[in-house]
């Protein structure tokens, strides 16, 4: 299924749109986790602005759809959305990290309207959204979950007693994406401790599993709707992305898991999203 040209215009400019807002949070608020921010948007953004139950004008309404960021660390990312739909005001936001704000590094469930999950004790969001997806089946609710991991996390034993249970209890009420940006903190995953062959891992843990381009929207959508058609197995979408996505100088570096931004670079990452969004026009442009 490929997208209307008209909803892919409207997904890309979204992405083009919130991450330009992450660079100018991140330059007033003094810092943040900008590369895994920038690598998650365009899985965010699809399932916030096209497949996602929600009301921003009650963030508890019973019947809405979960979501779990289990890679807790990019509520930078996460908090922009919510600011771009509604639920918290675009003022706070400049506030991120700071004394007083609702906006810890890690979001807060009690404190910013639209968090349905505390996370960021890396690997705890997988058994969480699990246990959303399985009191919904023992409660008979019709809502969907949505889980968002790193690769990172995926190091945790914690993340694969998780995977064991969703297996077990054959959870299909959700769909987990992992954001394969193939860097942390300390480097490189391969580096650190081998995650591949990653396909093969999952499958071992009985989980359907699918491996796409994350920041092609065409594919994350096509994997969202045929996670929902599968109902022997849970389904995990590995997400091949880029840490720092749509900033030059950010990507595949990875001293921007974590960094601030002065004047002169948020300027320059800036520029660089707009170039990147200036060549995409102008390649639609030329293909129509």
């Amino acid at each position: 299924m490929a997208l209307a040209a008209e909803e892919l215009k409207m997904l890309q400019d979204k992405a083009y749109q919130i991450r330009r807002r992450i660079v100018q949070v991140t330059e007033r608020s003094g810092g943040g986790h900008l590369g895994g921010s920038l690598s998650q948007t365009d899985i965010l953004v699809a399932l916030y602005y096209k497949y996602m139950n929600i009301n921003k004008d009650d963030p508890r309404w019973p019947e809405r759809d979960r979501f779990v960021l289990s890679k807790g660390h990019g509520g930078l990312g996460h908090g922009v959305i919510l600011g771009d739909l509604g639920y918290v005001a675009d003022e706070d936001l400049d506030k991120f990290g700071k004394t007083g704000s609702i906006f810890g590094m890690h979001l807060d469930r009690h404190k910013v309207p639209g968090v349905d999950a505390s996370t960021g004790s890396l690997a705890h969001g997988f058994g969480i959204g699990l246990g959303f997806a399985l009191g919904a089946r023992l409660k008979g609710l019709p809502w969907h979950t949505y889980i968002v991991l790193s690769d990172g996390e995926l190091h945790e034993g914690t993340i694969w007693e998780a995977a064991m249970a969703g297996a077990q209890f054959n959870l299909t009420n959700q769909t987990t994406f992992i954001d394969r940006n193939r860097l942390m903190i300390d480097g490189f995953t391969e580096d650190i401790m081998k995650l591949e062959p990653l396909q093969d891992k999952w499958a071992a843990f009985g989980w359907n599993v699918m491996r796409i381009d994350g920041h092609d929207f065409n594919q994350i959508c096509q994997a969202t709707e045929d996670a929902k058609k599968v109902t022997d197995k849970p389904t995990v979408i590995i997400c091949d992305t880029v840490k720092g996505k749509g900033v030059e100088f950010m990507e595949d570096e990875r001293k921007w898991h974590y960094g601030g931004l002065d004047d002169a670079m948020a300027k320059d990452a800036l520029a660089s999203l707009d170039e990147g969004k200036k060549k995409r026009d102008a390649a639609e442009k030329k293909a129509s």
